[in-house]
């Protein structure tokens, strides 16, 4: 019976082992993934795609993710112009599955931290620096599509495909926020007081234009009164003159038509018949009387 259990208990013992070493000799790799194998800590110059692979008890497979993966970073940076500001950024990634086994044994698994993270936050900090803090919130698809540009070029050696960096929030302190919002008061203030003014302006030279208007309707129309004054002075003094020569006439056709015959008629016709009651000779200074 001590024989037998012993048996048994050893052919169970070969068993576990032998299924534990098959185990340790198989591996399976998720879809998106590559597998990186490594024997005692030496990465091999080759890699296992999706699926199930068997391998060496003394290998481990490091499963290297190479679907596009997404990280939201808060930053700080500042503009040209010193102004802190809080940046929330967010950046699609991936890796080249040809290149996984190379990036693993360089830099790890830790790529994120080590290459892209620190590429992200020197080239956010170099663009931002370039612009004004005024003028940041208004390029935001410029800062995004610049920073992308600089972040591609200094990963792609690493094998690190980088699809896509947006520039999700700009946050300013609350004083420089403050002097904003007070500027735009300022600005709104200024553009009403100047549509004020201009409105103004405005009526003061549509008044202008009406009394230039009204002066020259009032001297065209005195020019008119003075030109009709001027011609009933003329007919009036062309009537005097026409009446004067009328009387001249008149006079001097009378004048023609009396004779000393006419003188003596008219004269007699008034005579009411009384003598002179003195009476002075020729060459006499004494008067006396008729009578």
């Amino acid at each position: 019976m001590k024989r037998n259990i012993g048996r048994t208990i050893l052919i169970v013992s070969a068993v576990l082992v032998f299924v534990i070493v098959a185990l340790c000799c198989v591996t399976t790799v998720p879809t998106g993934y590559t597998g990186i194998v490594t024997t005692f800590g030496r990465v091999e110059p080759y890699t296992f795609d999706a699926g199930f692979h068997v391998k060496s008890p003394f290998q481990r497979v490091v499963k290297m993710d190479n679907r596009t993966q997404k990280a939201v970073e808060s930053l700080q940076a500042f503009s040209s112009d010193i102004q802190q500001v809080d940046i929330l950024i967010a950046v699609n990634y991936s890796i080249d599955q040809s290149t996984a086994e190379k990036l693993y044994k360089t830099v790890g698994e830790e790529y994120y931290s080590k290459i892209l993270y620190p590429r992200l936050l020197e080239n956010t900090k170099a663009i931002f620096s370039k612009y004004t803090a005024e003028k940041l919130v208004a390029y935001r698809e410029t800062l995004s599509t610049e920073i992308t540009a600089l972040v591609v070029e200094d990963v792609k050696d690493y094998g690190i495909t980088v699809s896509s960096i947006a520039v999700q929030d700009i946050d300013f302190t609350d004083a420089f926020t403050n002097a904003v919002e007070a500027k735009q008061v300022a600005a709104q203030n200024k553009l009403t007081a100047e549509t004020e003014q201009a409105r103004l302006t405005m009526q003061a030279e549509e008044e202008a234009h009406r009394q230039v208007i009204k002066a020259q309707a009032d001297a065209e129309q005195a020019k008119i009164a003075a030109k009709a004054e001027l011609e009933v002075t003329k007919i009036q003094a062309d009537a005097a003159e026409y009446a004067g020569l009328k009387e001249a006439a008149k006079n001097r056709a009378v004048a023609e038509s009396i004779t000393p015959e006419l003188v003596r008629y008219y004269y007699i016709l008034q005579w009411d018949g009384r003598l002179p009651e003195t009476m002075l000779g020729e060459n006499a200074n004494i008067l006396f009387g008729v009578n």
